[in-house]
């Protein structure tokens, strides 16, 4: 089959291999260590949880951590329309270091923050100010690097290199579970609930000083460099009503399914399912692993049938699974064990 005079000048507009690669390992890294950063929050939040919010017993400083956890999230879209912008006017690759320095700055502002007994409210307060800036982040970091990535591969292989975005999604929230694991064997829990807790946000923000140096160097991409400014962009996406709100449905979809499978499915193996903590920990992190390894090869079987069929078997394979998790279930019992 004889390539089109377009795939041919789109191939020679790439940057070369070793550049391609040594830029989209650029972008996935910095991607890793802003998830990992982001998860560390979650993975945390019952050793921090009294230090920033004192009264009330444990249930009642867990919800006011995560009121704040919510406000990252509320924060995102902004981030995207933000960010977005910012890499159409200078660049994926300006966007991308811009979004990691942020995620370092958040990191660094709950390491240094002291906690409500030296400066009261003012604690819980520069912890929605870290929130802001990570959720910023992350909002902008999940646009830029999936469309820095897919820029950067070559025709036929986008769906297989942009499927490294939930790669180092995923690798990052291992990693912020495998120093929770670390921790938790080599400090005792007071310890851990002292200062502990500050170990790994010190870690992400010196993993987003190492990503903030390889994103100096990534290639800018082909597709920046040549495209053509648009002044308003968000008028330009009113022109595109029914692809918007295809690509919205779409993205709702998804996320919805994996924050009920990555982050309430452990809360339900526990409180509903009967299973002790670390079996599910176990379970949830064996899940994550299974769920990474699929991401390049669906990626790669969406470059040879399209990303239609794929799409589509997304919704109608997850929807029994889904059904089915919603309906309570309790292990069986075993023997020696008291039944339900």
């Amino acid at each position: 089959m004889t390539a089109t005079s377009g795939e041919v000048a789109s191939a020679s507009a790439l940057p070369q291999a070793p550049t391609r690669l040594r830029s989209i390992f650029g972008g996935s890294v910095g991607n890793l260590v802003e998830w990992y950063d982001w998860y560390a929050y979650s993975a945390f939040s019952l050793y921090f949880a009294k230090a920033f919010f004192p009264a009330g017993d444990l249930t009642a400083q867990l919800l006011n951590t995560a009121a704040v956890f919510a406000v990252g999230f509320l924060i995102r879209p902004l981030g995207g329309l933000l960010l977005g912008w910012y890499a159409d006017r200078q660049g994926r690759k300006a966007a991308l270091t811009l979004s990691v320095l942020m995620m370092c700055g958040g990191s660094l502002l709950i390491v240094i923050n002291p906690g409500h007994a030296s400066i009261g409210p003012a604690a819980p307060a520069l912890l929605v100010v870290a929130r802001l800036l990570q959720g910023l982040s992350v909002g902008g970091e999940y646009g830029a690097s999936a469309t820095y990535l897919t820029e950067m591969a070559e025709s036929g292989r986008r769906g297989f290199y942009s499927s490294f975005q939930y790669v180092t999604l995923i690798l990052g929230q291992l990693a912020a579970l495998g120093v929770l694991l670390v921790l938790q064997f080599l400090l005792a829990p007071e310890a851990l609930q002292a200062w502990g807790w500050r170990i790994p946000f010190a870690i992400g923000a010196g993993l987003a000083v190492v990503a903030l140096y390889l994103r100096r160097s990534l290639a800018e991409t082909e597709a920046f460099t040549t495209a053509t400014r648009v002044r308003n962009p968000l008028r330009a996406l009113i022109g595109y009503p029914r692809e918007c709100l295809t690509v919205v449905g779409l993205t709702l979809g998804g996320t919805v399914a994996f924050y009920t499978y990555s982050t309430c499915m452990q809360k339900f193996l526990v409180n509903t399912s009967g299973f002790d903590r670390q079996t599910a920990t176990l379970i949830m992190a064996a899940a994550l692993a299974f769920f990474m390894l699929l991401q390049p090869l669906a990626g790669a079987l969406s470059d040879r049938i399209g990303r239609r069929p794929l799409l589509i078997a997304f919704g109608v394979l997850g929807a029994p699974p889904r059904y089915r998790c919603s309906k309570p279930w309790r292990r069986p019992a075993t023997a020696g064990s008291p039944a339900d």
